[in-house]
């Protein structure tokens, strides 16, 4: 991957919080339009995973920001097209969606030094003949020049809901009411946090996916696209 990226080269930046929908969304729109992908809150999960196997103490930024630089990762596919995340050379796809690596994730973002280590990382994935990126930020500060920007909510209820029947389908056990729990609070950290909070970009059209067909929204995405396209 190149340390520098073309400013040329289109991006679209879906936006919002957990349980959106932003990931598959955004991994289909890619796949329509032929463009690259970027997970951006995988790097985050990354590190914080990478930082637990090397027993880093959240709590220390100095630290926190040598594993940022140091963990290597990359995307792949498997057999059957399913995203598959490498960290330092294992596979750590499964234990990047537990509900452990997203409160890492959460926590390590909100330190400022960590942010800047990362933002030249996900720039680079700016490549022809297009960019779609999913997170939190990346419309307001890590492609705020992005031709196409698109903001992704739900209820908090309908997200609680969606991702117990993503875990109950991986035999994980929870419950609707704890996880409820964990993304109000997540929601709350990331709208509150000093550095590049939880916000639409001014300029972002929202989608309000709940109660909406995954289709629909991938169509509606891909409007957008459309709509801003020159020609």
């Amino acid at each position: 991957m190149p340390t520098t990226a073309d400013p040329s080269v289109p991006v679209l930046t879906l936006d919002g919080p957990s349980g959106s929908g932003k990931g598959t969304v955004s991994r289909l729109v890619a796949a329509r339009l032929g463009w690259h992908y970027l997970d951006s809150g995988a790097l985050y999960r990354a590190v914080g995973i990478a930082a637990g196997w090397s027993a880093v103490d959240l709590s220390d930024a100095s630290a926190l920001v040598r594993c940022a630089f140091d963990t290597h990762v990359e995307f792949r596919e498997d057999g059957a097209r399913e995203p598959r995340v490498i960290v330092n050379g294992a596979d750590a796809t499964d234990e990047l969606r537990t509900e452990a690596a997203g409160a890492a994730a959460s926590a390590i973002a909100a330190i400022p030094e960590v942010r800047a280590a990362l933002k030249e990382r996900q720039r680079a994935f700016r490549r022809p003949p297009g960019l779609v990126a999913d997170g939190r930020d990346m419309g307001t500060v890590i492609f705020p020049d992005a031709p196409f920007k698109v903001f992704l909510t739900a209820s908090a209820e309908e997200r609680a809901q969606r991702r117990y029947k993503q875990l109950k389908d991986k035999g994980v056990s929870v419950t609707l009411d704890g996880l409820l729990r964990e993304i109000l609070a997540r929601d709350a950290r990331d709208a509150s946090r000093a550095v590049a909070p939880l916000r639409p970009a001014d300029d972002a059209v929202r989608i309000d996916t709940t109660g909406l067909p995954i289709a629909d929204v991938v169509d509606r995405v891909l409007a957008v696209v459309t709509a801003g396209a020159p020609g």
